[in-house]
């Protein structure tokens, strides 16, 4: 595996830790800022539709300014909005988060998955993908039952404040990209 690919997989794998740490406590959450069913697919909806919305644009203009700067950029935002998370006490803020995380992960997913397949060893294609998909979902379904021990033990303020430090340390990895020539 090439170092290129080993920096991008190692510090998505923060990423997919702190992420998933929130997972269906999402809906917890939105319950006790006073959020309901509509609301909760509001947030979602918002989230989705602001990411689809964004990154064929930002993917184009990536191709013509470079992948690596905006996708660290992306992952920089992506923090800054999971520790928007503690001061989140309305269905409306829960709303603007939801749409900074999408604007967020616009900038970091198709930049991401340019500099993967760009670095990716060709020959070895499948598996290069199979360990970035098989990781993500390892990665994640184990940082979801942890997220639930955190909140059950502790709180959501704990839960999202070590979110946002992983994602602050693996913006921190992920920026080693920068060095290489893209």
């Amino acid at each position: 595996m090439k170092k290129e690919e080993k920096i991008l997989l190692a510090g998505a794998s923060f990423w997919w830790f702190g992420e998933g740490l929130f997972g269906p406590l999402f809906a917890i959450f939105a319950g006790r800022i006073g959020g309901n069913v509509l609301d909760i697919s509001w947030a979602w909806a918002i989230y989705l539709l602001v990411t689809g919305g964004l990154e064929v644009f930002i993917g184009r203009i990536s191709d013509r300014i470079g992948h690596a700067r905006l996708m660290v950029l992306g992952y920089a935002l992506n923090a800054v909005f999971t520790f928007c998370y503690l001061f989140i006490h309305t269905p409306v803020a829960l709303f603007a988060v939801q749409a900074g995380l999408g604007v967020a992960l616009a900038f970091a997913d198709p930049t991401w998955d340019a500099l993967y397949a760009k670095f990716e060893d060709k020959k070895r294609a499948g598996f290069i993908w199979g360990l970035e998909h098989g990781t993500e979902e390892l990665i994640t379904g184990i940082s979801i039952f942890i997220g639930g021990l955190i909140v059950n033990y502790f709180s959501f303020t704990a839960l999202f404040v070590i979110m946002g430090t992983i994602q602050v340390i693996g913006t921190i990895y992920q920026a080693k990209i920068l060095s290489v020539k893209e």
